[in-house]
């Protein structure tokens, strides 16, 4: 069994003895770091295969993968004793990436894993993860990632109608977003198969029974599998760099999951710095921004 898929296990039988919420919860203080190596060759040309990078094998990694190599760690962190909340069931709800310079493949990259605050959410309680990763002891890449936690709170207890809108309003406004998306141009259409979840697994090692089957989906509540969240930013980027490893930062909201099979729009502003994925019925499931090198 590899390390994720021990997490995996480990997250499902320790989750029912953690309660989200509970006064006074703390996190880990640790870091856990792995040892300095480049990526392998045949993981990151599948990687770049099942995301829709450019082929070139030379290039530098795409924005998004040094979260892939690291995310084995964090799903150690998540799942430890020591962990306040319940792995199962945590909700992906926005990620920010930086990168600081391009990341040649040969690389020997170090990422380390943190837990880095704790914070009430009007629908539960959210976690971010830093993740960071290091070329020689040199910063060259970081991200910061939102996980919630749902349970009820006092936000969701309240007033119904309007003053619940209001009170759900004003909750947006302080968290800095907002709940209106700005109908970006739609620039291409993906049919997405049924096995996406499986494939993308395959090659990222995430392989939460929700991305899987219908059957384990409907687990947690899903009608059908559902696109690893991952998976939908690194294709939006994959759309919006025109020259590899000219992206600098991202910053992406996950909205709404994508059932699979499905078909989905990518839709961007003709700049390219502000892009979206919606289905037809409008529904939107991702909101994203990048900013490029000068």
């Amino acid at each position: 069994m590899t390390g994720l898929s021990a997490s995996l296990v480990r997250g499902a039988v320790t989750s029912p003895f953690k309660h989200a919420g509970r006064p006074g919860a703390t996190l880990p203080t640790g870091r856990l770091t792995l040892p300095a190596a480049p990526a392998a060759p045949g993981g990151l040309a599948a990687y770049r295969r099942i995301c829709g990078f450019p082929k070139p094998e030379s290039g530098p990694l795409p924005l998004t993968y040094p979260h892939v190599l690291a995310f084995p760690l964090a799903m150690r962190l998540m799942t430890g004793r020591d962990f306040p909340l319940p792995v199962v069931g945590l909700v992906h709800t926005w990620i920010e990436i930086r990168s600081h310079r391009p990341v040649e493949p040969g690389k020997a990259l170090e990422p380390t894993v943190y837990a880095a605050e704790l914070t009430p959410h009007r629908r539960g309680t959210e976690v971010t993860m830093v993740t960071e990763a290091r070329v020689g002891g040199e910063l060259v890449w970081e991200s910061r990632s939102g996980y919630l936690s749902r349970h009820a709170t006092k936000a969701e207890a309240g007033p119904k109608g309007q003053e619940a809108q209001e009170a759900v309003a004003v909750a947006v406004a302080a968290e800095g977003r907002t709940e209106t998306v700005p109908a970006l141009p739609a620039v291409a259409e993906w049919r997405l198969p049924g096995d996406l979840g499986r494939r993308y697994g395959a090659v990222s090692g995430d392989r939460n029974p929700i991305h899987l089957h219908p059957l384990t989906a409907r687990l947690f509540g899903f009608p059908r599998a559902i696109a690893h969240g991952m998976w939908t930013v690194a294709r939006c980027l994959a759309e919006a760099d025109g020259k590899p490893g000219e992206l600098r930062t991202v910053r992406a909201e996950f909205r709404a999951p994508v059932l699979l099979p499905g078909t989905v729009t990518y839709a961007a502003d003709p700049a390219g710095n502000a892009f979206a994925l919606r289905s037809g019925n409008g529904r939107v499931h991702l909101t994203g921004t990048v900013t490029r090198a000068l």
